[in-house]
């Protein structure tokens, strides 16, 4: 077991059986750790039973109960407040926990240093994370989920707690992410970890559920701007290596939730990988053109893309190259100016 001090937080509402097995779960595979339950406004079975599974746990224990449902992440954060080691791992309680998790979530924070960490998720109901490239165990990314997340007390110090006016997932964490980047925090996917789970409950009707995420959206962009999905074309003569410079940039941009993706010849293509640029960032994805008719491949996935993101930017990623087909390109210093403006690198 690693020597940092780990705090589990298990917000629950209602669903007793699952919940119960999850705890038993997190008690057997979790040595050490403390257990901070919140009850937010279950049935008075569901609370009977939290109540004894946490006078059970003596110190390594805390039970907190909120007399009605004030929402997941305001139940979170309530958790949070009284969290006081040095990483804090939400479990909600449709996720089962196994030997040896508690450990690859905390190395990996360890190893990379990163504020925020989760695992993968598997089952029909699971929540779908992006896909790590092929051959990587930890990549960088702004989509992740409450289902199970580890976050860093020093970030929470500094970045505070969720937002309570966003949705219970999306946007919300989309924002925290986003705020704890520009405090210099990273927020990884692992790959080496994935916990089964089953179906999430849910609080408010459809219909208020859809309200809120729109809210939320609105919320977000007023804050931190639109995210754009942008397509990049470096030219089928230019030296992949020259571009370590461009490829810090668009990494910065991914931090800040924008998408690109890159559109390179092979030759192009393969030092990418060499360099391990496929593996920094999920908002960073590869596509390696066709070495018969490259220029045909590019138009066809260019197409593709701008089917399911219609707002897609096109851009020339080096100065004087011209976007096969595209005349309303932006240049790249158009792209790299406006990352500048939102940077999320911290000067030394």
């Amino acid at each position: 077991m690693n020597s940092q001090t780990i705090d589990i937080l298990v917000p629950v509402w209602n669903n007793l059986f699952e919940t119960r097995a999850c705890l038993a779960d997190i008690l057997v595979h979790s040595p050490g750790a403390r257990l901070i339950i919140v009850d937010n406004g279950s049935s008075r079975e569901t609370e009977l039973m939290l109540e004894e599974f946490s006078e059970s746990l003596g110190d390594q224990g805390l039970f907190i109960k909120s007399i009605k449902n004030i929402g997941l992440v305001a139940a979170i954060n309530v958790g949070l407040a009284r969290s006081d080691s040095d990483y804090t791992v939400i479990v909600r309680p449709h996720v089962s926990v196994r030997a040896g998790w508690l450990d690859v979530l905390v190395r990996a924070a360890e190893s990379t240093g990163a504020g925020i960490v989760s695992p993968l998720f598997g089952g029909a109901e699971a929540h779908a994370l992006p896909q790590l490239a092929p051959g990587c165990t930890t990549m960088e990314s702004c989509t992740v989920s409450f289902s199970t997340l580890l976050l860093r007390s020093e970030m929470r110090m500094l970045a505070g707690v969720f937002d309570e006016q966003l949705d219970g997932n999306g946007w919300c964490l989309k924002e925290y992410v986003r705020r704890v980047a520009a405090r210099g925090y990273r927020t990884c996917i692992i790959g080496n970890l994935c916990l089964s789970c089953s179906t999430a409950q849910q609080f408010g009707s459809v219909q208020r559920r859809s309200e809120m995420e729109q809210l939320s959206r609105s919320a977000y962009t007023a804050r931190w701007g639109v995210t754009r999905h942008y397509c990049v074309y470096f030219g089928k003569e230019t030296d992949a290596a020259s571009l370590e410079d461009t490829v810090t940039a668009l990494l910065d941009g991914a931090r800040q939730g924008h998408r690109f993706t890159l559109l390179l010849h092979r030759r192009q293509y393969a030092v990418f990988r060499k360099m391990g640029w496929n593996g920094l960032h999920t908002g960073l994805e590869l596509h390696c053109l066709s070495f018969i008719s490259p220029l045909r491949d590019l138009q066809r996935k260019v197409a593709a893309m701008r089917s399911s993101s219609p707002d897609l930017l096109a851009v020339r990623g080096v100065s004087g190259v011209i976007f096969p087909g595209i005349d309303t390109a932006i240049s790249q210093e158009e792209l790299l100016g406006s990352i500048l403006t939102n940077t999320t690198t911290i000067s030394e």
